[in-house]
């Protein structure tokens, strides 16, 4: 059984990084600095290295997801798992734990999305400590969601395999999984790509709820794109306002969120697949939502 710490990082590409770093850094509100020997720009709302990472790409899209783990030990246990699967891993590569600023670890790819999947102890913190933005003020990175061309045997790979637990299910739709024992409500999503692969968003997790309001307006004015919002997600309890970058991949602010305890934790939940499961207010939701970010492919 694997046991984690968190939803490490997310990994992004980009088509024009100068575009993307200007937009986390000054619109959503995260730390930035570029790496001086590598074509990337790390992205920050905590105390670790980075939380996000943007990698100058010809295709934009979800690129890789790491899953920080308890110890030493919860690596040999990803190995095991993986092997009892027949799910080829390999360890990171020299240069990505370099770049990632990581422990040494285990990689491998979810077998129907293709998603790289990297599993690793501990993280680098930054020597400058990190200062929450008046802008959006973010707390931590909350959760990555990825659609998947078969959604049940996805989620199948994550909860078996991995250990992570589905705390609810919009049936047919999607899968809010937490990676066991983070208490978070989902720091995973897996959605049904009806038939593709892709991303479908990334979230972060504000200070109050005034940051959803504010930020609809601040938003708003500055000509970014809103897709779905303000509103509020019965399965997790979190008002939400999605967006979208400039290469038309969705992000979402949120606030709130149910927590679970390690023991005796509550039994997940069926909600039926209508309008009120996604959203207690029944707010627009644009069709560009989640429609961009092909999931890059393991060579």
């Amino acid at each position: 059984m694997v046991r984690y710490k968190r939803l490490g990082y997310v990994a992004l590409n980009v088509k024009d990084l100068d575009a993307s770093e200007t937009f986390y850094r000054d619109v959503v509100g995260l730390d930035a600095a570029r790496s001086a020997e590598r074509d990337l720009v790390y992205l920050r709302c905590s105390e670790k290295h980075h939380d996000i990472v943007l990698y100058q790409a010809r295709e934009h899209g979800l690129k890789r997801i790491g899953f920080e783990v308890e110890s030493e030990d919860q690596i040999a246990n990803v190995k095991t798992m993986l092997d009892k699967n027949g799910t080829p891993w390999t360890d990171i590569p020299a240069a990505d734990v370099a770049a990632m600023h990581i422990s040494g670890g285990v990689r491998c790819h979810e077998p129907i999305t293709g998603c790289a999947l990297d599993f690793y102890v501990s993280m680098e913190a930054m020597t400058q400590p990190y200062e929450v933005k008046a802008m959006a003020k973010i707390q931590r990175l909350g959760h990555v969601v990825i659609k998947s061309a078969n959604q049940q045997e996805t989620t199948r790979f994550f909860a078996d395999v991995l250990n992570f637990k589905i705390s609810d299910t919009i049936d047919g739709l999607i899968a809010f999984m937490r990676c066991f024992p983070n208490p978070y409500h989902h720091s995973l999503g897996v959605g049904n790509g009806r038939g593709t692969s892709g991303l479908h968003h990334v979230n972060f997790m504000c200070t109050d709820a005034d940051d959803i309001g504010q930020s609809y307006w601040r938003l708003k004015n500055a000509n970014v794109p809103i897709v779905y919002g303000p509103g509020r997600h019965p399965p997790s309890g979190s008002m939400f306002l999605y967006y979208l970058d400039p290469d038309g991949m969705t992000l979402e602010y949120s606030f709130g969120m149910e927590e679970f305890p390690e023991q005796d934790a509550r039994e997940s939940r069926l909600l039926p697949p209508v309008q009120e499961s996604f959203d207690y207010w029944c707010s627009y939701q644009d069709k560009e939502k989640y429609a961009k970010g092909p999931i890059e492919q393991p060579n």
